[in-house]
């Protein structure tokens, strides 16, 4: 039985959602300092605040809620 469109879908889908926390909690502890040490202080506050936003989205987005009955 070859995988279908769906099944395909399904699998990259729990893949995003397992990779969305790690990357999440990997990329801003790291960027953030960097920046703050490398460019300046603003810099590392901007880059916290659009990759805490973006980050929170994509947590919103793929997560996988119970349906509502």
């Amino acid at each position: 039985m070859e995988p279908t469109a769906t099944g395909s879908n399904r699998s990259l889908l729990k893949v995003v959602v397992a990779l969305t926390p790690v990357a999440g909690s990997i990329l801003f502890p790291l960027v953030v300092p960097i920046l703050m040490l490398r460019v300046s202080i603003s810099a590392g506050v901007i880059a916290a605040v659009l990759i805490g936003t973006l980050w929170f989205a994509a947590m919103l987005r793929t997560s996988e809620m119970p349906g509502h009955h």
